[in-house]
């Protein structure tokens, strides 16, 4: 398994923002890693991306449930943008819920790669296709 270059990581929960940025970086998964607090912050950044300031991740690791603006409401933002990056940015929702009907939505979405549910384990990201060789 090789790092990336870089992951974003959309989620409102600071402790589980804490975690992730340890397991990700300790484990070698990436370089370097962007956290937000909610959709909103998320999709300004990727709206700032658009017009060429920042590095574009190779990965995003989206909450569905958080407040401003929860996961669904960033990926229906983002399918509007998102042919406007030079690479693919897959995107795989993590999240706590187990409902079956948040997992085929999820599936609705042709920019969701995958659905983790929480916690994010070392063993769930090697399932990641990013990371496998």
């Amino acid at each position: 398994m090789k790092p990336v270059e870089t992951i974003c990581v959309i989620d409102d929960d600071n402790i589980y923002g804490f975690w992730v940025k340890k397991l990700l970086v300790s484990k070698n998964f990436c370089k370097s890693l962007s956290i937000f607090e909610n959709g909103l912050a998320g999709f300004n950044y990727f709206n700032e991306l658009v017009v060429g300031e920042g590095v574009i991740p190779d990965l995003i690791l989206l909450d569905i449930n958080m407040p401003v603006m929860d996961g669904w409401e960033f990926l229906e933002e983002f399918s509007k943008i998102k042919n406007k990056f030079e690479k693919e940015i897959p995107i795989y929702v993590v999240s706590s819920s187990i409902n079956p009907a948040d997992i085929e939505r999820a599936k609705g979405f042709e920019e969701v790669s995958g659905f983790i549910t929480k916690p994010l384990t070392f063993d769930n990201l090697k399932q990641i296709k990013l990371f496998q060789d």
